[in-house]
């Protein structure tokens, strides 16, 4: 009975497919980098702004070399101009995730992903809108923070960086149309929320949330109504929360706008009426508390659970 087995090619016929075998992935390979380069590039389509307010100048220093990760900014002072302390805006829309490493690395952090894929960072945070594990979908010019020095940082400073969707960095980022590359350090001028925006007179309001609270008060978070923003600030000197609520429609026209604050364990204090720009501010010592916080601009309204405890 003759054996059973693979059908022998003829020597010729198995050297040509052999080839072509080994031809086929060469042919593939330069397509599959375009493909990976072309899906890079689009992950680094989302305009970015200066994360800072409308009007600032801070410098963006890209240094190197020993900066980790290699191609992440560093926002510094510039000039007479201090940067500790100030508030820290999304670059560009997206959902915001927000971490605490403690005393290490980024300290206080806030990851953004953005609709293509692609990720900002915002690190050594003194402040954050919302607790470490909390989210919140962000436009562009959204408040997330103030500057500070948490985690390994030895002077207050913005740790930031951009990412492609594969989490690859972005070694010469580019903020309010400045590209800053390796070695590269230039002060950049921020048009972020000049437009209208979550805090800096939204659509044309001449009053800012950090305005009507006073000095030492810090946006920790906020709440979109229909025609406005309701806001929660802390003052970490004196233990105080402050509420405002900023109209971004009617302006300068009386209609009817309310803030409130209630520290868990004491009475709820109001300001409400018809106002031309906004409501409060109301003002209630809670160190150590939770609080509940809102405000509404005609029947549009917002109430929080009780949280920013401590």
């Amino acid at each position: 009975m003759p054996t059973t087995g693979a059908p022998t090619w003829p020597k010729t016929f198995r050297s040509t497919i052999a080839a072509l075998l080994l031809a086929v992935p060469a042919a593939l390979l330069p397509q599959h980098a375009a493909s990976a380069q072309q899906q890079d590039a689009a992950t680094l389509a989302v305009t970015h702004k200066s994360p800072f307010n409308c009007g600032k100048t801070f410098y963006a220093n890209n240094w190197t070399p020993k900066h980790n990760p290699p191609g992440s900014i560093d926002w510094q002072n510039h000039g007479s101009a201090g940067i500790n302390g100030e508030t820290v805006r999304a670059t560009a829309a997206g959902t915001a995730t927000f971490y605490n490493a403690g005393s290490k690395s980024y300290g206080k952090w806030v990851e953004i992903r953005h609709s293509d894929g692609s990720r900002t960072r915002y690190a050594h945070l003194a402040t954050m809108v919302r607790a470490a594990g909390g989210s919140m979908s962000v436009g562009q010019g959204t408040v997330i923070g103030t500057v500070g020095s948490t985690g390994g940082s030895k002077a207050p400073h913005l740790h930031y960086e951009q990412r492609t969707s594969s989490g690859a960095m972005d070694t010469s980022p580019t903020v309010n149309g400045v590209t800053v590359s390796l070695g590269q350090k230039k002060a950049v001028k921020s048009t972020n929320s000049c437009g209208g925006s979550s805090d800096s007179g939204d659509g044309g309001n001449r009053y800012t949330p950090t305005g009507v609270c006073g000095s030492g008060y810090a946006v920790i978070d906020s709440a979109a109504l229909t025609g406005g923003r309701a806001y929660l600030l802390y003052n970490a000197g004196n233990g105080s929360n402050c509420v405002v609520t900023l109209k971004t429609t009617k302006l300068g026209a009386a209609s009817p706008v309310s803030a409130f604050l209630e520290p868990k364990g004491a009475s709820r204090a109001t300001d409400s009426g018809s106002f031309a720009y906004y409501a409060g501010p109301v003002k209630r010592s809670a160190p150590g508390k939770c609080v509940r916080w809102g405000g509404s601009i005609g029947s549009s309204s917002y109430t929080s659970p009780f949280e920013h405890c401590g």
